[in-house]
């Protein structure tokens, strides 16, 4: 049985009883009725109220904590109960005092002032979590602020379909230069799921690659990753539910995806392309260096040979032709960098 069925038929029973006791307490004179109707009216309004509200007013709001307190850093949530025990405390020392009030200000403002200061507290503690953390660290020797800036506690990264299926979040995630908290999507799962199962085998080998990433990225102990279950139902597109839940939690979106690049950017959200990163620690050659190349493929010109580095950059080798399927060193002549990546152009070596 569901936790919601189940405080359902509580909620039932304790309010039908509730509704019952005031019943008797109402004298008949005041509502006209006879005998203990007026009990067996209010039972079964009681019965009525347990039956809707019970499981909002229990099962949800627990639901709902559960989640916050899952999603959330341990740094935030210990200055969280710290913030909450510092109201309690506050409430302690104001109860006596207000307690001394007449009533009935004497016998509810002590309950509900400690109430609102462990909420305050709380709150103010966990917003100001890293600031309250830096202010300690500087005060006692700094390490705790040092800490927290190196594990990017607060950072999380969100992750797109297209950026599982290329698969090199992984290793990039490995080398540590993430510096945050990788997080997907249920709906992006979801979606992964759809494009695993498609009759397209291209489309379903594509899609199982990147479900085998996903669950490279779950079981590497290495790698600061979870899968949060945050949903619009409203928004229809995946892309714009991204967008969406980036700014919601102010996360940055990795992506290989141009269109979702430009959606992203035109709301503001920060985007982490791999591919711009790819481009950006390719292999460097400057005119006149030299390095070997394998010529694999005729080139368009005559004459012309194409070889590829170890990093996929294309070198288009003037004369290469005549060394098909050889390796020679080439001498670079220049180079253009496009929005695919950088590309080289050059010489067999000796020859100008």
């Amino acid at each position: 049985m569901s936790a919601d069925f189940i405080s359902r038929l509580i909620g039932t029973v304790l309010f039908a009883l509730i509704g019952a006791r005031m019943g008797v307490d109402i004298p008949p004179s005041l509502t006209g009725l006879p005998g203990d109707a007026t009990a067996v009216i209010l039972a079964l309004v009681g019965m009525l109220v347990g039956l809707i509200l019970t499981p909002w007013l229990t099962v949800r709001p627990w639901r709902a904590v559960r989640k916050t307190i899952s999603e959330m850093p341990v740094d935030v949530l210990f200055m969280a109960l710290s913030g909450a025990f510092c109201g309690l405390l506050a409430g302690l020392l104001a109860a006596y005092p207000l307690s001394q009030l007449d009533p009935p200000l004497g016998r509810l403002l002590p309950p509900l002032f400690s109430v609102l200061a462990a909420y305050l507290g709380l709150t103010i503690f966990s917003v100001r979590a890293r600031e309250i953390w830096n202010f300690l660290g500087e005060r006692f020797g700094g390490t705790r602020s040092k800490r927290w800036s190196s594990l990017g506690a607060e950072r999380q990264i969100l992750l797109d379909t297209s950026v599982l299926i290329d698969g090199r979040i992984v290793d990039i995630a490995q080398t540590g230069f993430l510096g945050g908290t990788l997080v997907v999507p249920r709906f992006v799962i979801n979606e992964l799921h759809q494009v695993a199962d498609s009759s397209d085998p291209l489309r379903r080998n594509r899609g199982r690659h990147g479900l085998a990433k996903l669950n490279e990225l779950q079981r590497d102990a290495t790698v600061p990753f979870k899968i949060i279950e945050d949903d619009f139902p409203s928004i229809p597109e995946v892309d714009d539910k991204l967008v969406a839940l980036a700014v919601q939690i102010n996360a940055p979106v990795l992506t290989n995806d141009y269109p979702l690049n430009r959606i992203a950017e035109a709301q503001g959200v920060q985007v982490l392309n791999v591919n711009a990163l790819s481009n950006a620690v390719r292999s460097i050659y400057l005119p006149g260096d030299t390095f070997p190349i394998r010529i694999i493929q005729e080139g368009r010109e005559a004459d012309q040979g194409i070889g590829y580095l170890e990093d996929g950059t294309m070198v288009v080798v003037e004369g290469g032709k005549a060394f098909m399927d050889r390796t020679i060193n080439v001498n670079v002549t220049k180079f253009i960098n496009k929005e695919t990546g950088r590309m080289f152009f050059a010489v067999p070596e000796g020859k100008r």
